[in-house]
């Protein structure tokens, strides 16, 4: 009889403990940022990597409508280093998305640091991108085809009679191979 209040209390403690989420994990929020939109676009989809030093995982978020994502900061689950440490580097990169952007190098990765204002972190710089080739790139040909083009692999073609009933020459005319003949 004794033992019913008990068995009633700890199936009690064991129904709240499942319903809280006991979690020591950080969460990273941060919002993308579109240099040259004029209108409001859809840019869910957007895949944005975090990593931190002597961490192993990787966290990947994909972002909403509005460009914001949310991810849990990586932890070692070994215990050697933990999340939470203030010595612990971490950066969110942007990585790709299901559109073509152009990304510069200063905004395309942010540190990440504490958020003062809640128990979440942030990204210290904008992850900006642009849906349109960048004026800065069009200069050194590097959004449109480049100038340094690769000639035709075509061989040489020579005519040859249709009596013979051959065919095409350039299945006959030698072919030398980039890597040379051995």
């Amino acid at each position: 009889m004794a033992l019913s209040p008990i068995i009633t209390t700890f199936l009690f403690a064991l129904v709240l403990s499942a319903t809280f989420k006991f979690s020591t994990s950080q969460v990273v929020k941060g919002k993308l940022s579109c240099l040259d939109c004029i209108t409001a676009n859809d840019f869910s989809g957007i895949k944005v990597l975090v990593k931190c030093d002597h961490v192993k995982k990787l966290a990947v978020a994909t972002t909403k409508s509005s460009g914001s994502f949310e991810v849990e900061l990586p932890s070692d689950t070994t215990g050697k280093s933990s999340s939470t440490s203030p010595h612990l580097n971490c950066h969110a990169k942007l990585l790709g998305a299901p559109l073509k952007l152009y990304v510069s190098n200063k905004n395309m990765v942010s540190k990440i640091v504490k958020d003062r204002k809640s128990n979440s972190y942030k990204v210290s710089t904008p992850l900006a991108f642009s849906i349109s080739c960048p004026s800065t790139l069009m200069k050194n040909g590097k959004c449109g085809a480049t100038s340094n083009v690769i000639g035709s692999s075509k061989t040489a073609d020579l005519p040859l009679p249709r009596e013979w009933g051959l065919a095409p020459s350039s299945y006959y005319v030698p072919f030398f191979p980039i890597i040379g003949i051995p």
